[in-house]
């Protein structure tokens, strides 16, 4: 994958496999690129060049403009990963019933009430089965991520993708949310999650990925990156943030 904003380059040449069922953390210093690689992996940002392939889709990249084509293929992609942003992103005037309900009524017609009941399900999954009725605003920060974790799974997506899901939260509040993540993992579902919650990485993560200056530098599991690293780039972050 390489992507670039005017001289900068963002991403240089970023390759990473995924197994079914891992939890892959993704952290680094701000501006590395993990982010950017994050939403370029569902097209949200159009890479320069590279491929992603996930689920039977393959979409690849050699420069040049995005088509009509190519968007398609994306929209495909999108069909099997989920993504959960730093900002919860939901609609203020709906309901979070109707927020969970929105994506499969406008992309797959479903509205229904197996789709209503399955809503309800997720929101009881990620505990807000009480607050259904209620709006976004009148609901803490941790309650409202982990209402757009729910919005997600509403697609029955096979991966879940999350930039920093936890970054605008109080350590308690994100605990309620790594949770919900935590639940998901066990169930096997792949999640990619780029964060600088240490704890939740060592704790949670499969596969620990460290980002800097657009490169994976190294990726291990916690027990191996987070102890005893083989970069020294790879050290001295994690000298700041242990």
């Amino acid at each position: 994958m390489h992507k670039s904003f005017g001289e900068g380059a963002i991403l240089s040449g970023v390759s990473l496999e995924v197994r079914k069922g891992e939890l892959i953390s993704v952290i680094g210093p701000s501006g590395c690129g993990k982010s950017t690689f994050l939403r370029c992996m569902n097209f949200l940002e159009i890479p320069d060049s590279g491929t992603v392939t996930a689920m039977g889709v393959t979409i690849e990249r050699q420069g040049g403009p995005w088509r009509r084509a190519d968007e398609h293929m994306a929209h495909k992609l999108r069909t099997h990963v989920g993504m959960v942003f730093q900002s919860f992103n939901l609609f203020p005037h709906l309901t979070v019933l109707d927020n969970v309900l929105l994506a499969p009524r406008v992309v797959k017609g479903e509205g229904g009430v197996e789709e209503r009941d399955e809503a309800m399900a997720l929101l009881e999954k990620v505990g807000l089965g009480k607050v259904a009725q209620r709006y976004p605003l009148s609901l803490s920060g941790g309650q409202q991520q982990r209402a757009a974790i729910a919005r997600a799974l509403a697609m029955r997506p096979e991966i879940m993708l999350y930039d920093e899901p936890t970054s605008a939260l109080d350590p308690l509040v994100a605990e309620e949310v790594l949770g919900v993540m935590r639940t998901l993992d066990n169930e096997g579902m792949t999640q990619i999650v780029v964060t600088h919650d240490m704890r939740f990485a060592q704790v949670a993560s499969d596969i620990i990925v460290y980002m800097d200056g657009g490169h994976i530098i190294e990726a291990g599991p916690p027990e191996t990156l987070c102890v005893n690293p083989v970069d020294e780039r790879t050290r001295r972050f994690l000298r700041t943030v242990l």
